[in-house]
C-alpha cells in the first residue's frame, strides 16, 4: 500500500502510468478471485484504495490548474 505523500512527489505522467498498472493489477486479482487462485483477498481492497488515492491526487492537480488558469 502506497501512502498519499508518495503520490504527491510523482509527475502526472508517472501517476497515469501507476493508475493504468493498478487497474490492470485489480483486474488480475479479480480474475484470480473468480478462479479460486487468490491467496489474499485483502489485496483487492488495498489496490482499490491505491487507485482512489491516485485519482484523488490527479483530480486535485487538475482543479488547482483550473483555479490557477481562472485567476
Amino acid at each position: 500500500m502506497t501512502r498519499p505523500a508518495e503520490f504527491r512527489d510523482l509527475s502526472d505522467e508517472d501517476l497515469a502510468a501507476r493508475l493504468d498498472a493498478s487497474k490492470e493489477e485489480l483486474f488480475n486479482l479479480r480474475f484470480q478471485l473468480a478462479t479460486g487462485q487468490l491467496d489474499n483477498p485483502m489485496m483487492i481492497k488495498a489496490v482499490r484504495h491505491d487507485i482512489a488515492r491516485i485519482m484523488t491526487e490527479l483530480t486535485q492537480r487538475r482543479l488547482a490548474a483550473e483555479e490557477g488558469a481562472a485567476s
